[in-house]
């Protein structure tokens, strides 16, 4: 029988085995964009679990499961931790009043998982973690067993197959060669629960396998460097472009930026390859490498603390409307500021915000409703989870994009309804068009066309059309594209902090002298992954 006792070693292990393979998962994203990495969210969103059942006292396998699924919600991020957590929330209505449970109940919950994660999907893709759930789930119900350990052990056998199926479903997986990422991390979930469950062992951090994690403290890497970069003019110098890279080859990575310097911790195998990525952003200063060899200890000593957002508090109702946005970059935090919106939610593409960084905000805005902004597809399905968590009204706008947001955001109209002004926001969003203009960070292939790491991607509405060496003319090609395409009349060029003015400029001219009818603003974003975010309307 399942009590709640093996059950929350058994999610925590599965929580350790995924944040082990964190960084595989990652790298079967087939897109070559910098952006919040499938298993890297996937792993906090489960790890936010993991915390708060380790320092769960004795429970039954009902509240456990409760407070996994609770966890998960809360703490999730981008699209793959959304749905993790759905399945998890499924798991817990399968699992709900029992002390105990037996194979048969636990199949049936996990199938109930599977359901809540499509019913959540406006249009499910099958070759995805959906797949992979729908499948093995049924195989587990369908066994007809009773006994829990064989009913893991079908689940990730189901699991496995089924994962091995999705490029096969997915012409893109195919072609790139890999399996679904958010497939593959489920399965390594499964297989840490796997592990406790049946073979006795609680997969821990970095590998180790302990019956408790103070003895799970053993380094991963070998080096830990620390160091302070001095930025210099025109030098790749975005904290967050400097992380994508380190992240390659290392991990832990922890950046603060400041307008001249960017402190770096990070731990890797591989020093030399640290340093030479961080000199493309200036000088190099005050340089640290600890041997963790020598010193065993050290990990915990190392390894850098994250940074802490400070969250906002609590506020009373006011008025009738308010916004929350999300964006990154002091100039788009200050523009959708001076538009109207309460808070300001810091991610974007790289950073996706969990739901309750989300949720925070929205409670901190004074008002009986308030407008969601995401602006961007991959955090899209975390901000939806607050609707229903939330102490007063919430409409979630779909937009995919910033420029969508902003132009969201001008056509409130305060006399509308929520559902009006719903319904007028996203008509006026959905007639926006994005270029964006970013950097490959990953060697990749896409339509039988090689990408190297670094090169320019040049992309209209989200998907890539363009590569090239040339940051501003592959700006300028796609944003031509899309007023041709789209009879553009007014564009607006946000440039972002890998970038400066006379950048934009030169881009605003070369559109000018093509399209000289068009209305042209040049805004600093301070954005970081894009050099260019413009928009055509």
């Amino acid at each position: 029988m399942l009590t709640g006792e093996l059950l929350k070693n058994a999610v925590i292990s599965g929580a350790n085995h995924i944040e082990n393979h964190r960084k595989e998962v990652d790298a079967l994203n087939v897109f070559p964009v910098p952006d919040g990495d499938t298993g890297t969210n996937m792993s906090m969103t489960i790890g936010a679990a993991a915390r708060e059942l380790q320092v769960l006292g004795e429970a039954d396998v009902a509240t456990v499961a409760k407070k996994t699924a609770g966890a998960l919600l809360r703490g999730a991020r981008g699209n793959s931790g959304v749905i993790l957590s759905l399945i998890f929330r499924g798991l817990s209505k399968g699992l709900k009043g029992l002390e105990t449970a037996d194979g048969a109940q636990l199949a049936a919950a996990f199938q109930l998982g599977s359901e809540s994660a499509y019913k959540a999907v406006m249009k499910p893709t099958e070759g995805t973690i959906l797949t992979v759930i729908r499948l093995s789930s049924a195989a587990a119900v369908e066994s007809g067993e009773t006994d829990c350990q064989k009913i893991l052990q079908i689940l990730c056998d189901a699991a496995e197959d089924a994962l091995a199926q999705t490029p096969e479903m997915l012409p893109v997986l195919k072609e790139a060669g890999v399996v679904d990422a958010g497939g593959r991390g489920l399965l390594y979930i499964l297989e840490g629960m796997k592990s406790y469950l049946i073979d006795g062992v609680r997969i821990e951090p970095n590998g180790a396998q302990a019956e408790t994690l103070s003895e799970a403290a053993q380094p991963q890497y070998a080096y830990a460097l620390s160091f302070t970069v001095h930025k210099e003019l025109h030098a790749q110098s975005s904290a967050v472009k400097l992380k994508v890279a380190l992240e390659t080859v290392g991990g832990e990575v922890s950046v603060e930026e400041t307008a001249k310097t960017i402190a770096v911790k990070v731990l890797s195998d591989e020093p030399h390859s640290v340093l030479q990525a961080a000199l493309l952003c200036g000088s190099l200063h005050e340089i640290e490498i600890l041997n963790l060899a020598d010193t065993p200890q050290a990990l915990s000593e190392a390894a850098p603390a994250p940074i802490a957002a400070e969250m906002p508090k609590r506020a009373e109702p006011e008025k009738e409307y308010g916004f929350v946005a999300v964006a990154a970059g002091e100039g788009l935090c200050t523009l959708f500021r001076e538009l109207g919106a309460d808070q300001v939610v810091s991610g974007g593409q790289t950073m996706n915000p969990s739901t309750d960084d989300i949720l925070n905000a929205v409670e901190a805005t004074p008002a009986r409703h308030v407008f969601v902004l995401p602006n961007n597809k991959n955090i899209i399905m975390a901000a939806e989870q607050t609707v229903n968590l939330a102490d007063r009204g919430v409409s979630v706008l779909s937009t995919r994009t910033v420029p969508q947001g902003i132009t969201a955001m001008l056509s409130f109209d305060e006399s509308l309804s929520p559902e009006e002004n719903h319904l007028q926001m996203m008509k006026a969003a959905e007639g926006v068009h994005t270029a964006q203009v970013t950097f490959a960070a990953r060697d990749s292939e896409m339509s039988g066309e090689r990408i190297k790491k670094g090169q320019i991607l040049g992309m209209e509405d989200g998907k890539i059309t363009l590569v090239d060496d040339d940051y501003i003319d592959v700006a300028y090609r796609v944003t031509r594209r899309l007023i041709k395409k789209h009879s553009g009349s007014i564009v607006t060029i946000l440039y972002g902090a890998d970038t400066d003015e006379a950048a934009a400029n030169t881009l605003c001219e070369r559109l000018q002298n093509r399209f000289p009818n068009v209305e042209y603003n040049v805004i600093n974003g301070g954005q970081p992954v894009y050099y260019f975010m413009v928009s055509v309307e």
